[in-house]
């Protein structure tokens, strides 16, 4: 008893030490160092089953033949999850900026300004010089002439009858609005794949990083917007664009009217000569890296989904928009004050509701194809916990799997 009672103790004081090293690391802000720690300390590997990784810890001792079973090194598994989501969980860091291998010259951090040599020195002082009295100037200029652009023409073609040359004014003044914007950040853009651009009566689906994905998008191509009405600069182009383009726009109280919105997106795709709609399912912006949870609400009308990915490259400017970090204007002006937009995007091909396939299956066959395609992680959790705290149901069906294994199935069965 005092051998496993010291035993027990030592794994303790183990586990202490090596909370306290990561968290001394992580307040330094060296992040491979801390990662390296756990990796040598917890064993770090591929996330798997809780059922596999226990059965693992549990295979020198035999299992009961009735009922479940509980062992003293199933805190192994608990005390290392706990410690790898202190380092560094799936969901918090796809709501900050991606890390960089190399420093671009560009990246602003937290960190004061720390001397390493003159020539780089220089190098950053003439680049913020580059950047902020030459690019700035010309890309705000054309940004302004772009919008102020935007609503006279949508004004002035909101003007004309509902003929065929009304529509397609309209898509050629969105189209050239948007690609004015598009120089104003200096955009570079490859778009691949383009006969499975989205066609007229379906839905464009894409992954999220920003509000510049909309210029991305619409500047190969015109889409009908979805989204709840705005006050002031947001609210003028909005009403300017919904007079010449047909956008779904929907006031605050009826954006809680899932019907509602439902029925009113149906009414669009059923008409074939309205223009695709643009969707981001995720319904946050996610930093580039993964494909969070894609709601189902677009998923249940029916209509043809065309998938798009979208894919920046960090090396010359950050595009993702942390919105609890930086406003809409603040982060403006950081991309253009950055040194280019690069980005690549690629347009899947159609994708239907297949026989038997629930709307939630359907969206997340979606999800998977986009990450596949753009390179990035497909996650499961929703991006509404960048706000909101973990369901208790979360936990809970944790517990319940945990309790399954320690109690026995049938144990928990009669309990519930």
């Amino acid at each position: 008893n005092c051998s496993k009672t010291f035993l027990l103790l030592f794994i303790i004081i183990i586990i202490i030490i090596i909370i306290i090293i990561i968290m001394y690391y992580r307040s330094k802000g060296e992040r491979s160092c801390f990662r390296w720690v756990v990796k040598t300390f917890c064993w770090l590997r591929e996330d798997g089953s809780m059922e596999k990784e226990l059965e693992e810890l549990r295979r020198s001792r035999p299992k009961p033949p009735v009922g479940g079973d509980f062992t003293l090194s199933d805190c192994f598994y608990f005390t290392r999850r706990g410690i790898e989501s202190i380092v560094e969980d799936e969901v918090t860091q796809r709501f900050s900026s991606e890390e960089l291998v190399s420093w671009n010259l560009l990246t602003r951090t937290n960190n004061d300004f720390q001397y390493i040599s003159l020539k780089l020195t220089l190098v950053y002082g003439l680049g913020i010089f580059v950047r902020y009295c030459i690019l700035a100037p010309l890309r705000i200029t054309l940004a302004c002439i772009g919008l102020t652009w935007l609503v006279i023409g949508t004004s002035a073609v909101g003007l004309l009858p509902n003929w065929r040359i009304k529509f397609w004014l309209s898509e050629w003044v969105h189209v050239m609005c948007y690609r004015i914007c598009a120089r104003g950040l200096s955009a570079t853009i490859r778009y691949h794949n383009r006969e499975n651009k989205p066609k007229k009566g379906g839905i464009c689906v894409a992954n999220h990083t920003s509000p510049i994905d909309i210029v991305i998008l619409c500047n190969d191509g015109c889409y009908a917007m979805v989204g709840q009405v705005h006050g002031g600069l947001m609210g003028v182009i909005q009403r300017a664009m919904v007079r010449s383009c047909p956008h779904v726009w929907f006031e605050r109280a009826e954006m809680k009217d899932r019907h509602l919105v439902t029925k009113r997106l149906k009414d669009h795709v059923n008409d074939k000569t309205k223009l695709p709609i643009l969707i981001f399912p995720e319904g946050t912006c996610v930093n580039n890296t993964s494909v969070m949870m894609f709601k189902k609400g677009s998923f249940e009308i029916g209509a043809t989904i065309y998938p798009v990915a979208i894919k920046y490259d960090l090396k010359f400017g950050d595009a993702f928009w942390n919105s609890s970090k930086y406003s809409m204007v603040s982060y403006l002006l950081r991309m253009m004050t950055s040194w280019a937009l690069v980005c690549n995007v690629w347009y899947l091909p159609a994708m239907h509701q297949q026989e038997g396939e629930d709307a939630v299956q359907f969206a997340n066959r979606v999800k998977s194809a986009i990450a596949h395609r753009g390179g990035l992680v497909d996650l499961q959790w929703d991006g509404g916990l960048k706000r909101a705290k973990v369901k208790e149901s979360f936990k809970e069906q944790q517990q319940k799997q945990y309790s399954s294994m320690v109690v026995g199935d049938d144990s928990s069965s009669n309990s519930d």
